[in-house]
């Protein structure tokens, strides 16, 4: 028989759950949230939390759970992906807070809360390790969302193994700008408040005066669970940044010149996670002192099987295959090389899309920037990288310029094209559909720009 996990890892219901607005949510309101909410839940067995504020997205996880349903986190609510999890789950209702054109019936999250002592749960919640609570899907920036079912135990597991690994001290404050419904977001921002004696930050800044706004409303410590886009932006922006006790960064690439540049910023450690929606985070990296990512305690990596490598023990439950190109460095220490889906060959020469777009991004003046290898070929046979560039008073021949220094000729992008922005999501990633729609709208149609290989 499986064992039994609480909800919450709390012993007091007067220990700060989250801070909304400035003000502490403590751990016996936050219970009362979520009687409340799971008493107001229709019958349907699926729910999708659109929620925007995080402590909503907290409670709705929670009260789906105490009504026994599942709760389903699309990275994207695009209407492809809403179609999809309509055919697959007929009975699906939304959670919202606000306004939302998703076309599913929808449950409006109530507007009053509880009076001050209304009964709530009697006890936390025990559930059993075996249980699925949550269905997560990957982010389709290689390929279409896959769905990925989650246990309570090995949730728990990795938020544990994590938490050990931080070292935090208790009751930190967890500001993210990443949405609680994406993995990173959800294990860092939301489940870390379940599990690691840690409060959450309801707010979703985006906006580098909006995390500096939040990050002084919240007491210390704090630490700021935030991606590379979101990190280049906050220090770009000049702000005077709040006293961190640690940075988390995870979804792209981090450049190690870009963590230096945020630990002499804000003084305190950037930590970046290695992970992703199948594994959750098994991995961490001081990436301003090390290129080695060193793995959560109990997880190990297989020997290569025809090119993919295996992750197991700790909080796996199975050996799960990791779609990225790793070098091992004895039993717990890891280099990675990019993903297997971002490897080209051109020309007999080999790089990946990874690589290419942190050269690009590492010339002056480029604010952000991406390779990408359309499905066609040229005339001769011969596949055409493509790149996109936001680099405001540079011209495509100066980037060209500064490329031909920095990667081989094999792969200079034919075109390369300026944009205002890129079309990233929530997280800071750019999905494979949006590059490939980029690719269609600016396609090789001529070759003006070009001024050489």
């Amino acid at each position: 028989m499986s064992p039994c996990i609480p909800l919450l890892s709390h012993r007091d219901a007067r220990e700060i759950f989250a801070w909304r607005d400035g003000r502490p949510v403590d751990v016996g309101g936050f219970l009362a949230d979520v009687a409340q909410v799971a008493d107001a839940m229709p019958e349907g067995a699926h729910v999708l939390n659109a929620c925007h504020d995080r402590y909503h997205v907290a409670v709705g996880f929670a009260a789906a759970i105490v009504r026994g349903k599942l709760n389903l986190l699309p990275s994207t609510r695009n209407a492809d992906t809403v179609r999809h999890l309509r055919e697959s789950a007929p009975d699906l209702f939304c959670l919202v807070d606000g306004p939302c054109d998703l076309q599913l019936p929808q449950m409006d999250y109530p507007r009053t809360r509880p009076a001050a002592g209304a009964p709530g749960l009697d006890a936390i919640p025990e559930l059993s390790a075996d249980r699925v609570v949550a269905r997560v899907y990957t982010s389709g920036s290689t390929g279409a969302p896959l769905p990925h079912d989650k246990t309570w135990g090995s949730l728990v597991a990795c938020i544990r193994a994590g938490r050990e690994r931080l070292g935090l001290p208790p009751a930190t404050t967890l500001v993210g700008t990443v949405p609680a419904q994406h993995m990173y977001g959800f294990e860092s921002t939301l489940l870390m408040a379940f599990h690691g004696e840690l409060a959450l930050s309801a707010a979703h800044p985006f906006y580098p005066a909006d995390i500096v706004g939040e990050l002084a409303r919240v007491p210390a410590p704090r630490m700021l669970v935030t991606t590379p886009v979101h990190l280049r932006a906050l220090l770009g922006s000049g702000l005077d940044i709040p006293p961190l006790r640690m940075v988390l960064c995870a979804t792209a690439p981090l450049p190690p010149a870009l963590a230096r540049q945020a630990e002499a910023r804000m003084g305190a450690p950037l930590v970046e996670i290695y992970g992703s929606t199948e594994t959750g985070q098994i991995a961490t990296r001081r990436t301003a002192t090390s290129e080695a990512f060193t793995l959560l305690d109990g997880v190990r990596l297989q020997p290569l099987t025809e090119g993919v490598a295996m992750a197991s023990g700790g909080h796996l439950r199975s050996p799960t295959p990791i779609h990225d190109i790793l070098e091992t460095l004895g039993e717990a220490r890891f280099l990675l090389h990019g993903r297997s889906a971002d490897m080209v060959n051109i020309a007999g020469k080999r790089s990946s899309l990874a690589h290419l777009s942190h050269q690009l991004c590492a010339i002056p003046g480029v604010q952000d920037g991406a390779f990408f290898a359309p499905d066609a070929t040229d005339g001769d046979g011969v596949a055409r990288l493509m790149a996109f560039a936001v680099a405001p008073g540079t011209t495509v021949q100066a980037l060209r310029s500064q490329l031909r220094e920095r990667i081989d000729p094999a792969f200079m992008p034919r075109p390369l094209v300026l944009l205002d922005e890129l079309p990233r999501n929530a997280t800071g990633k750019l999905p494979h559909a949006a590059l490939a729609e980029l690719a269609v709208r600016h396609g090789p149609t001529s070759r003006s720009d070009d001024d050489g290989p």
